[in-house]
């Protein structure tokens, strides 16, 4: 099962979105998925999996670890990171086929099936007033969701000061939260993304007025390498009976370890699409389970991803929650074909057939587009 070709498949979903897959060709006629969207990145993505293409044409698929062996100290950063990560899934998507089982399989079997979902309805809310984000999240529970995430405090940046803008989307996310707690009532789980857009001391204000709301969990309150700062805000976080969040854009088994010795997070969140693939969420997820760390994989981007993961967490013993988004586009679910990713009472069915279970949908898809205008501020990666 050599491996013929490696294919960046760029596709614009929205004016706003765009979502990034790898498909790897085999000699014997298999394509292999997975998916590496990074947005803002894509030309950069194109690239990478192009040098990919070059340096493995040829190879046998089937040497997972060879192939798609991250070495954090590599060149290419989170590019990179990304680009290999969406090979290992493809990987095990061709291993899947090969062998007639289901990716979970592959891994080492299901310990679930369905596979628990939350809803992040960031995206798809419009407008993005207090009033539009409660009815995004009502429209959510409505679907069967039993816990909301949204991110509501853009434009806020820390580093811009105390300026009134800063004030204003403060307060700003603040109504919006009350909104969506009013909307979904005290029984149905609410968590609050704050996309690192605070200082610690103003993360510490943040926990202090967020405790009414009762949330589920914060996160990413603050940059991810101020790890002594986060673990202090863990501990107030916990006194008022919220977990903390975080660690989603990482990369490798090395830097989770850092994160777990140092206590940041109740809850980690690797990325299928940036972690360094899914055998390396498991080693993730098997360190963080011997400090009682959960983990609730990150996963707001496409189809693709939101199979693997599905897959992956119905393997993992300290698994919480998967992130979904919800209400962005329906082409969430019509840019593919094969196994059903519809949801059913806020849960995920498993798929069952041979490897990944799904492929890009056949017929003509609009190729990815630059925006002059990015979802997050550039700061913020």
């Amino acid at each position: 099962m050599k491996l013929r070709a490696l294919r960046y498949r760029g596709i614009a979903v929205t004016p706003r979105t765009n979502w990034g897959f790898l498909e790897a060709e085999t000699e014997d006629g298999r394509t292999g998925l997975g998916e590496c969207t990074l947005a803002g990145q894509e030309a950069l993505m194109a690239a990478e999996v192009a040098r990919l293409d070059a340096l493995l044409r040829g190879a046998d698929a089937a040497n997972r670890n060879r192939l798609a062996r991250l070495l954090p100290h590599a060149a290419g950063g989170l590019v990179a990171a990304t680009a290999l990560s969406a090979l290992e899934q493809a990987l095990l998507d061709l291993a899947g086929q090969r062998d007639g089982l289901a990716v979970h399989a592959v891994l080492g079997g299901a310990l679930r099936d369905p596979v628990l979902l939350y809803a992040n309805i960031n995206r798809g809310t419009d407008p993005r007033t207090p009033e539009g984000f409660a009815k995004a999240a009502a429209g959510a529970v409505a679907d069967g969701f039993a816990a909301i995430k949204l991110a509501p405090f853009e434009p806020l940046m820390w580093e811009d000061g105390a300026s009134q803008a800063n004030r204003s989307a403060y307060a700003q996310g603040l109504a919006r939260i009350e909104a969506v707690r009013a909307a979904i009532g005290p029984d149905v789980a609410l968590m609050v993304d704050a996309h690192w857009r605070f200082s610690p001391g103003g993360a510490a204000s943040l926990i202090r007025d967020l405790a009414p709301f009762n949330l589920f969990w914060l996160e990413c309150p603050i940059a991810e390498a101020n790890r002594p700062e986060i673990a202090r805000l863990r501990g107030m976080a916990n006194d008022r009976g919220m977990r903390l969040a975080g660690a989603e854009s990482l990369a490798g088994l090395g830097a989770y370890a850092q994160v777990i010795a140092a206590g940041c997070y109740d809850v980690l969140m690797p990325d299928a699409k940036h972690a360094g693939g899914l055998v390396e969420i498991q080693r993730i997820a098997a360190l963080a389970q011997t400090a009682g760390i959960e983990v609730a994989p990150h996963n707001p981007t496409g189809p693709v991803c939101h199979a693997h993961s599905v897959h992956l967490c119905a393997t993992i013993p300290n698994f919480l929650w998967l992130e979904v988004q919800w209400g962005e586009t329906p082409r969430f679910f019509s840019l593919v074909e094969g196994a059903s990713l519809r949801f059913a009472a806020g849960h995920a069915p498993l798929p069952m057939a041979p490897g990944l279970g799904i492929r890009l949908a056949s017929g003509p898809h609009a190729d990815w587009i630059p925006h002059s205008r990015p979802w997050l501020d550039p700061r913020l990666g």
